[in-house]
C-alpha cells in the first residue's frame, strides 16, 4: 500500500530534482530557487527558499552527513548551502563555464563531482572546495551521475545514451553505448558491490513514454521510475515485478528519491508540485501488490501475480483454486461465469459474482489504457471518459456525479492532493467538455 501523505506546491516553475537527507527534503526548479522541507511535517524551513543561481537549477543532493547541500545550475556553477541556517558555503565555477547538469557527493563527503553540458565532468575537494581531477566525454552532454557504494566508483550518462565508468581518481574504467536514445538519469543499489564489471542484467518495462528519471530505496528492494507518461511505477527489481503506478501527477514526472532510512518517496514534475509518498511497511515486506496495479500488462501477469491480486481484491482464499488452474493474466481475463462454476468449482454464487466483477473492472481498465483516449479526459476517481466534468477547487477537473460521492464520502478532501478543499463549489468545465465532444465524433463512429 502506498499513501500519498502531502503534495508540496511552492515552485513557480517544473520541478527538476528531489533530494532526501535524514532529516530534510531538498527540490529545485526552473524557478531558479531551491527549497527545504523539514521531513517531521513537511513544513519549509524559516531561511528557505534559498536563492543564488541566475538561471534554472537542474540537480540538488545532500553530503551523506546532510550538513551540506550541493544545487547545480545553467549559470555554471555548483553551489553548496549550509543546511543549518541556509548560508552559502562556497560557489564552485565548472571550469568550462557550461550549463551544470548533475551533481553528487562521494559516499565518504571527500569529493562532489559535478557533470555538465558540454560533456565535462569535474571531482571537487570538498576539504578545500577546490578542483580536484578533471575529465569528458567524446559526445553529448552529462546528465546523470551516481556513485558505488563504497565510492570506489561513479557512472555518467549522457544525452547520446553512452554510460561511462569512473574511478576516484578520474580515469575512465570503461564506456559503452546502453540506451539507444539519452540517458536521463541513473542510480546505484545499496548492494554491497566487489570489483567492477558492468553487465547487463534486465530491462523493466512499464511506461508508455520516455523514462526521465529512477531511484532505488534504500534497503535495495524497490527502484522507482518516472516518466513523461506522468506516472510512477515502483518495481521489485530482482524480478522485473511492477508493485504500484502512481498516477497523481498531470504532467511529466521529472524526478524521484527515495528517504536514506524509511519508506519515503518524493516525486516531482512540470505540474510544478512534488508529491511525498508513504509506503506500508507490512505490505512491502509482504510484498503485496495493491489494486491500482498498472492495466496495460495484466495479460502478462504470472500465476503469482495473479494469486497477489486475488489477495488485494480481499479473495485470498480462491488462490489455491487458481494456482491449481493455472489460472494466468490472460486466463484471468477469459473467465466466465460457466468456467467458474464447471472448471474452477467454485461453487458460492456471490464469490462468482465478485470475482467476475473484480475481472470486469480490469477489463474496463485494458480497455480504457488501450482505446487511446487521451490522459486528460479520464476523470482521476473512476479514470473513465468524463461526460460532465466540472472543476473543484483543487484545480482539477472530474465527473461531476464522482466528485460529488466523494466529497460525500470523503468530506472535504481533494482525490488528487489528499489536502483539504477549499471550497465544496464545482464549476462546469465547458472547454474539456468540448474538446472531449470533438474527440469523440473523430473517433467514434
Amino acid at each position: 500500500m502506498v499513501t500519498l501523505i502531502r503534495t508540496l506546491a511552492d515552485h513557480s516553475d517544473d520541478v527538476n530534482c528531489c533530494a532526501f537527507s535524514s532529516s530534510l527534503l531538498a527540490t529545485c526548479s526552473l524557478d531558479k530557487t531551491v527549497h527545504l522541507y523539514s521531513l517531521n511535517d513537511f513544513n519549509e524551513l524559516p531561511y528557505s527558499p534559498l536563492k543564488c543561481h541566475t538561471y534554472a537549477v537542474h540537480c540538488c543532493c545532500f553530503s551523506p552527513s546532510g550538513h551540506v547541500l550541493a544545487s547545480c545550475s545553467t549559470d555554471g556553477t555548483t553551489v553548496l548551502w549550509n543546511t543549518q541556517t541556509g548560508h552559502i558555503l562556497a560557489v564552485l565555477n565548472q571550469p568550462s563555464g557550461s550549463p551544470v547538469r548533475v551533481c553528487r557527493f562521494s559516499p565518504d563527503s571527500t569529493y562532489l563531482v559535478s557533470g555538465a553540458a558540454d560533456g565535462t565532468v569535474v571531482s571537487w575537494n570538498m576539504q578545500t572546495y577546490k578542483l580536484f581531477r578533471c575529465g569528458s566525454v567524446k559526445d553529448g552532454s552529462l546528465v546523470a551521475c551516481a556513485f558505488s557504494p563504497n565510492g570506489s566508483i561513479f557512472v555518467t550518462g549522457s544525452s547520446c545514451g553512452d554510460l561511462t565508468v569512473w574511478d576516484d581518481k578520474m580515469r575512465c574504467l570503461h564506456s559503452e553505448k546502453a540506451h539507444d536514445l539519452g540517458i536521463t538519469c541513473c542510480d546505484f543499489s545499496s548492494q554491497p558491490i566487489s570489483g567492477f564489471e558492468l553487465k547487463y542484467k534486465c530491462t523493466l518495462s512499464g511506461h508508455c513514454a520516455p523514462v526521465l528519471s529512477c531511484a532505488f530505496s534504500y534497503d535495495g528492494q524497490m527502484l522507482v521510475s518516472g516518466s513523461v507518461d506522468k506516472s510512477v511505477i515502483v518495481y521489485e527489481p530482482n524480478t522485473g515485478s511492477i508493485l504500484h503506478t502512481l498516477t497523481h501527477h498531470t504532467r511529466y514526472v521529472t524526478t524521484c528519491a527515495f528517504a536514506p532510512n524509511i519508506l519515503l518517496l518524493a516525486t516531482g514534475s512540470m505540474d510544478k508540485t512534488v508529491n511525498i509518498w508513504q509506503f506500508d511497511m507490512k505490505a512491502h515486506c509482504q510484498a503485496g501488490r495493491p489494486e491500482d496495479e498498472p492495466k496495460h500488462f495484466i495479460e502478462d501477469w504470472s500465476e503469482e501475480e495473479v494469486s497477489l491480486w486475488l489477495c488485494a481484491q480481499g479473495l485470498k482464499d480462491l488462490v489455491g483454486i487458481f494456482k491449481m488452474n493455472n489460472i494466468d493474466g490472460k486466463e484471468l481475463l477469459n473467465l466466465t461465469k460457466e468456467s467458474l462454476t464447471d472448471d474452477l468449482k467454485i461453487e458460492s454464487l456471490g464469490l462468482r459474482s465478485k470475482v467476475l466483477r473484480k475481472i470486469e473492472e480490469l477489463k474496463v481498465k485494458v480497455e480504457s489504457l488501450s482505446s487511446g483516449i487521451p490522459d486528460e479526459f479520464l476523470c482521476p476517481i473512476t479514470r473513465e471518459l468524463m461526460k460532465e466534468p466540472v472543476i473543484a477547487s483543487d484545480g482539477y477537473s472530474y465527473e461531476k456525479e464522482a466528485i460529488e460521492s466523494w466529497i460525500s464520502k470523503k468530506k472535504r478532501t481533494s482525490p488528487m492532493t489528499n489536502l483539504v478543499l477549499p471550497s465544496l463549489v464545482l464549476t462546469p468545465n465547458r472547454t474539456l467538455k468540448m474538446a472531449i465532444d470533438r474527440w469523440l465524433e473523430t473517433h467514434q463512429k
